[in-house]
């Protein structure tokens, strides 16, 4: 391969599969007897897991990162060739992992085994990679965690060494300023500094959400409820736990029974909800619906649980127990482009008009576990499609990358650090209203059966709450702002005058907190500062004679004295327009 298309998805890959294998090449020389398991690509980077005796430590990453970049100078070719089962046992002989997934190739039917050789390192591997390792110009190790074989806790426990690198120095660099600016806003640090949320062992990969975190949650929750309302949305409310007949039903035993949490109840087997529709399906169930009810949108703030490895979990990131802003469409097949350009025209409203954010939208289809019929399957993945090129919007297609109930369009916004997020997606579902038999009495006073929507704006409740903490840093626009307002009297006999004050804010809903500490007001106000309250007000002798407030921004522009009343109706304004 020669020249590196970075924009190309496919082209990063190949750079990082081949440097995962150079890594691999370094270890192997510096640690003869490791024992390697597998190097792939990931999101952003590779990384290889190797059994050693011993752990990695800081030095070693150093002294791999180094010869590596020897390695790379050489200019190695990375060489493929095919080879017989009997010859690939022989040749990785002694190595447990590879002769593991020889074994596993065999059985899945492959006629021959691919092996990739790169320098002195030859590998297990179907590709692709590079011509050579030429284009590698930069490369940097990152972190060395610990990983279980096959992500299963049951197995070993491996040494994994992440890394990345670029076909420019100046893009490696570039990365190290953009990691460094993302250290300063990460949200789990953040969280800790603005009392916004904390984690503990006591619930692992749950959040719990101070009271200062509750007033975010609360702001968004909030403004769904009012734009959903907008929109003819009813909410609804199930509840977490249900019976085990009803996950099989769903399909949810069968396709996610590895992700669910268990329990019994009176000797009966029930499941933790793992998503909220089947619930807002049973809803749909209690009475008899005209197409004349239809559409039906039902949305739910609904707490769910997922099993995720303890290794895995990140913050409020990667979580057990989150809360969807789900909501399920019920509609007959006429309103199904209407219904999903209603949901894309919602999600561009919040993301556009409320956060500013940039976003792209990819289409993922049929996967290999998938309910339902190719022709139900072909039927849905044209109605997204074709919703999506009447709002003339441009859209990349993931090959399998759907639920295994239905295609799916998804969403992803750009953070300030041009970092993407997947959250929104919009799901078209028929064969759940099969699987339960769902009707509603058509024109032709016949049963028929509905089509189900399933989506979300937010996504997870927890984990957009991260991405606006890491995207705003921290500092809140006033509407969000734990605390938009921080009131500093100069000295005692200011108290009553600032009191008068903070409780006439707090009559119009303003967030404000009186600071009265023992502390000087310079020290005061840096401190607000750096708790990113919006406005910080101080009140002294002159401001109590003119019933004014002398204000200052977190950034710390001096805006001067203003009149009380009028800094209150300005501060309002700025809420209600959501600056």
């Amino acid at each position: 391969m020669g020249k590196i298309d970075w924009d190309k998805k496919e082209d990063r890959e190949r750079l990082w599969h081949s440097s995962s294998h150079i890594m691999a090449e370094a270890v192997k020389e510096f640690y003869p007897k490791a024992k390697f398991a597998i190097g792939p690509p990931i999101e952003e980077g590779f990384y290889y897991d190797f059994d050693v005796e011993e752990p990695f430590t800081p030095a070693d990453l150093k002294k791999i990162e180094k010869k590596m970049k020897g390695l790379v100078g050489k200019n190695e070719k990375f060489v493929r060739k095919e080879i017989s089962f009997e010859e690939a046992k022989k040749l990785f002989r002694g190595q447990p992992y590879k002769l593991e997934l020889i074994e596993e190739l065999k059985k899945a039917g492959e006629k021959n085994v691919s092996i990739y050789n790169s320098g002195s390192f030859t590998d297990l591997c179907k590709g692709p990679h590079l011509e050579s390792s030429e284009p590698i110009k930069a490369i940097k190790l990152l972190k060395v965690a610990g990983a279980y074989w096959k992500g299963d806790e049951k197995n070993k426990m491996l040494q994994r060494i992440y890394g990345i690198s670029f076909p420019e120095k100046s893009m490696l660099n570039e990365w190290v300023r953009q990691r460094e600016e993302a250290e300063k806003r990460n949200h789990i640090k953040l969280g800790k500094e603005l009392d916004l949320f904390s984690m503990h062992e006591e619930s692992p990969g749950s959040p719990f959400f101070h009271a200062r975190g509750m007033v975010i949650w609360n702001e968004l929750a909030q403004l769904w409820r009012k734009e959903h309302l907008k929109k003819g949305y009813e909410e609804l409310n199930t509840p977490v736990i249900l019976k085990k007949e009803l996950w099989e039903r769903s399909g949810h035993w069968d396709h996610y029974k590895e992700n669910m949490y268990f329990t019994k109840v009176d000797e009966e087997d029930y499941a933790i909800k793992p998503m909220n529709c089947p619930g807002g399906i049973l809803i749909y169930q209690t009475k008899r619906h005209s197409y004349k009810d239809l559409p039906i949108r039902a949305g739910e703030m609904g707490t769910v649980h997922r099993h995720e490895l303890s290794g895995v979990l990140n913050g409020l990131f990667r979580v057990r127990k989150f809360t969807q802003d789900d909501a399920h469409i019920f509609c007959t097949e006429e309103q199904i482009e209407e219904e999903i350009i209603g949901v894309i025209d919602l999600v561009d409203y919040f993301y556009t008009k409320i956060f500013g954010f940039d976003y792209h939208v990819e289409l993922s289809t049929r996967p290999e576990d998938a309910m339902g019929s190719k022709k139900i399957w072909d039927t849905a993945e044209n109605a997204l499609k074709g919703a999506l090129k009447k709002k003339g919007m441009k859209f990349k297609i993931n090959e399998g990358d759907g639920a295994f109930y239905g295609p799916k369009i998804d969403f992803h916004i750009k953070d300030s650090l041009g970092r993407t997020w997947q959250c929104a997606t919009i799901q078209l579902d028929f064969a759940m209203p099969e699987k339960f038999d769902l009707q509603y009495i058509g024109k032709d006073d016949k049963p028929h059966r509905p089509v189900m929507l399933h989506r979300v704006i937010y996504g997870s409740m927890e984990r957009f709450l991260g991405i606006l903490i890491e995207h705003y840093a921290g500092a809140f626009p006033l509407w969000l702002s734990p605390v938009q307002i921080a009131l500093i009297p100069i000295a005692d006999r200011h108290a009553k005058y600032a009191e008068k004050i903070r409780d006439g804010m707090l009559e119009k809903g303003l967030r404000v907190e009186l600071d009265a500490r023992s502390e000087t007001v310079s020290y005061k106000v840096r401190d607000w500062q750096k708790q990113k309250a919006n406005y910080i007000l101080v009140v002294g002798d002159k401001e109590q004679g003119n019933g004014t407030v002398t204000v200052r921004t977190r950034e710390g522009k001096i805006l001067g004295e203003k009149k009380v009343e009028e800094f209150i109706a300005n501060t309002l304004k700025e809420i209600e327009e959501k600056k």
